[in-house]
């Protein structure tokens, strides 16, 4: 059979990138977002190779890595984002995800399982924020929505089709720290497990855990490679739904039936007053960890207070305008008392 010709491979390349979203093909993005500390940049530096000793993200950090299709040909590129602490600044999600990359973008979610009364939380808060700014870059009218990406993490046979609310981009959620969370109370991993797993359905998201042992890294590794090269991952073989060992669980091959309803006393479901499963769920899962305080959690609202930040010589000076701003109000709130408001 004969070779194409030069001409021939210039004009399919034409071609390619005149399709909507056809020159983009080899260059992807994915947004690791989730627990303060819970592992994001080590799952980054494995899935890149880079053997590196990690540190604490601050607010958003930007990588990115080069993977070869085959001989002589360009190699595709993968933009990797990272948002540093926790649920605190929720704004700059909006950064890495712009209408020019929405088409191959991809969220993974990393919750740590040793903290279970965080996890909730954690991933609403995440979720929202970036589910109303891919929405909004989607509106009718914008550059986004004029060029669709077809996005079906579920079967249209699915038993469930028409009771999930797909995440607008692909998503995967990730447990990770499974080495402490297998330590756990077996009924206290059942309700993680199962609380997991109807998050992870109900969002038409991939749900796996993820810790130190190198199966889970390289399982974990292959799934980042799949969104972010192209990689292809044996979805059948993989499954796992045993609560009792790590759970790997693809977008779509799940079940409500399977899950099951939350586990919880009949009686006490029967209480809540609730709307929708989502809601029915935290619920039962809140009642099962409950919430930290707001007093627990305010100086995670505050990066500036964070140790992991600490600068002796910005703290010193911080400490010095922190006493100055008290001396100044003080002064004001006497100056004000003593002023004389008769006519």
């Amino acid at each position: 059979m004969p070779s194409e010709t030069l001409w021939e491979i210039a004009r399919a390349e034409v071609e390619k990138k005149e399709k909507p979203g056809g020159g983009d093909e080899g260059e992807k993005s994915v947004f690791f977002v989730g627990s303060k500390n819970g592992g994001k940049t080590t799952i980054i530096l494995r899935c890149l190779d880079r053997d590196e000793p990690t540190r604490p993200t601050l607010a958003l950090e930007y990588t990115f890595g080069r993977r070869a299709r085959g001989h002589n040909t360009p190699k595709d590129i993968a933009h990797f984002w990272e948002l540093g602490g926790g649920t605190s600044l929720l704004d700059l999600a909006r950064i890495p995800i712009t209408a020019d990359s929405l088409r191959t973008f991809s969220v993974v979610l990393v919750l740590d399982l040793s903290r279970p009364s965080e996890l909730w939380l954690t991933a609403e808060h995440l979720l929202r924020a970036v589910r109303t700014h891919v929405e909004n870059l989607g509106q009718p009218g914008t550059r986004a929505a004029a060029t669709p990406r077809t996005w079906s993490p579920v079967p249209e046979d699915h038993p469930d089709r028409e009771f999930i609310d797909p995440f607008p981009i692909p998503l995967v959620i990730i447990g990770s720290k499974y080495d402490v969370f297998q330590n756990l109370d077996s009924e206290k991993r059942k309700v993680i497990c199962r609380t997991l797993r109807f998050l992870a359905h109900h969002h038409g998201a991939t749900l796996m855990f993820t810790g130190k042992s190198e199966a889970l890294l390289l399982k974990t590794r292959s799934v980042i490679s799949h969104l972010a090269f192209g990689v292809g991952v044996d979805r059948s073989k993989a499954l796992t739904l045993d609560q009792n060992k790590p759970l790997f669980i693809p977008a779509g091959l799940d079940s409500f039936s399977q899950i099951g309803p939350p586990p919880s006393a009949a009686g006490d479901i029967g209480k809540l007053r609730v709307q929708t499963p989502l809601e029915l769920w935290k619920e039962v899962y809140n009642k099962a960890f409950p919430l930290q305080t707001k007093s627990d959690r305010k100086d995670l609202k505050d990066p500036g207070r964070d140790p992991q930040y600490a600068e002796r010589e910005v703290d010193a000076m911080r400490a010095q305008k922190d006493q100055e701003l008290e001396q100044y109000k003080r002064s004001a709130s006497k100056s004000w008392r003593e002023i004389d408001l008769e006519p």
